[in-house]
């Protein structure tokens, strides 16, 4: 339990760093992106809007976040000019700040801009990425093609950066929480161990008196014959001496690191329940229906499975309503290679029922703790949620058309 409990923590810790890496590096690379984007829209801005040719004196920004670029500045960009007439056809070509582009592919790109009837965007040639963006100017057409390669490169080599980094950060991060995760999870591990001792040290310190008490009660009602006081006192001398079996189940159940899980057929074990159960239920005047396919093998501890089954059973009618009626039902799902356990009960009052705290260890549905006829602990349920979750399967409860519920879904073992 308590290994699971720290794998538990190394992943919650794990995941909640890779969310944080994960928005930084994310806001990085878009921040990075948006600006590399909005530099090569200022460049092509300026060329534009100067004819394609450099100024003379450089650009101020006219807000902070526009970049500033000097005159030398410009000259690390590859880019050429294309200025066409009115008729689209091209009248000039300058090409001196660029040197792989051709008269030849510039004229191409040019035919491609102009049927694309779109002022600024990308267009692809040979490999490469080139913005452009257009301009009417006295009667003629100016068109700014940039490669975009230079500065895109430097954008996606921050981005990697930025993803290594953050990589190397989780590793090491990983391998420190798992070296230290067991010094973190110390008084957790104290606690759990000091319940145990405690639980295991006051059922040995309980069993004796109430061994006497039984006993000097078993002598009463030998020498002065069997009454009410003495029927009280042995019930509630059964009654703590199962509670205090019932605890030193539990804490024997998770002190075992493993279980051995073998095939079991599960069919045959929740007959021999069912079976042990018929006369008990049909006693309190309430109709047991059972449903089992035969044949059905999962894997699990047979004594355990059996213990789970008995759990169900004993809760169903211990809470089902006066000639109410208590389902049994073993069968394979209906999706994947599952055996769903499916025990109910009658039970009209299920509507008050918060069925999310019936796993919980001492929560009991009848909140007023009566000793009545549905007396109980609220620690059966916990015991076979914990049963569940070391053959790997899934129990849930459900309350539904005046029935209250219990489904355990298994794994199927291959035949």
């Amino acid at each position: 339990m308590i290994q699971r409990f720290r794998y538990k923590f190394i992943a919650l810790s794990t995941s909640a760093l890779v969310f944080v890496i994960l928005t930084i590096v994310g806001s990085l690379c878009a921040f990075t992106y948006y600006r590399a984007h909005k530099e090569i829209q200022s460049v092509l801005t300026i060329l534009v809007n100067n004819d394609g040719q450099i100024p003379r004196k450089g650009v101020q920004a006219d807000s902070y976040n526009q970049p500033q670029f000097s005159r030398e500045g410009l000259h690390q960009y590859r880019y050429f000019t294309v200025i066409t007439s009115q008729d689209n056809k091209i009248s000039e070509i300058q090409d001196d700040q660029i040197a792989t582009i051709s008269p030849h592919d510039a004229r191409i790109m040019t035919n491609r801009v102009i049927k694309k009837k779109i002022k600024t965007g990308q267009i692809y040639y040979h490999g490469v990425t080139y913005a452009y963006k257009t301009r009417q100017t006295r009667g003629q057409q100016v068109i700014v093609f940039l490669d975009e390669t230079l500065l895109m490169a430097r954008t996606r080599s921050l981005m990697h950066t930025g993803l290594i980094l953050g990589l190397v950060v989780l590793v090491l991060y990983t391998i420190v929480l798992t070296l230290y995760s067991k010094r973190a999870i110390q008084p957790i591990i104290q606690a759990e161990q000091r319940q145990k001792e405690f639980i295991t040290n006051a059922s040995h310190e309980l069993k004796t008196p109430l061994t006497v008490i039984s006993a000097n009660n078993e002598m009463q009602e030998i020498i002065g014959g069997e009454n009410e006081w003495t029927t009280s006192t042995r019930q509630q001398v059964e009654r703590l001496t199962k509670l205090i079996n019932n605890l030193v189940s539990l804490a024997r159940m998770q002190e075992q690191p493993t279980t051995t899980m073998v095939p079991v057929d599960v069919s045959k074990v929740a007959r021999e329940a069912a079976g042990s159960f018929k006369s008990v239920i049909s006693a309190g005047q309430k109709q047991f229906k059972v449903k089992i396919k035969d044949g059905l093998v999962v894997s699990a501890d047979e004594n355990y499975l059996r213990e789970l089954i008995n759990i169900l059973l004993d809760n169903a009618n211990k809470y089902c309503d006066p000639n109410g009626e208590v389902d049994l039902t073993v069968a394979q799902a209906s999706y994947g290679r599952n055996i769903v356990l499916r025990v109910a009960n009658s039970y009209k009052d299920g509507q008050k029922i918060d069925v999310k705290k019936l796993f919980n260890r001492f929560y009991r549905v009848d909140e007023s703790h009566t000793r009545g006829k549905k007396s109980g602990f609220g620690i059966g349920l916990s015991m076979a949620e914990y049963i569940v979750k070391m053959f790997k399967g899934k129990i849930t409860a459900k309350y539904a058309n005046g029935k209250l519920a219990f489904n355990v879904t298994l794994k199927e073992v291959g035949k």
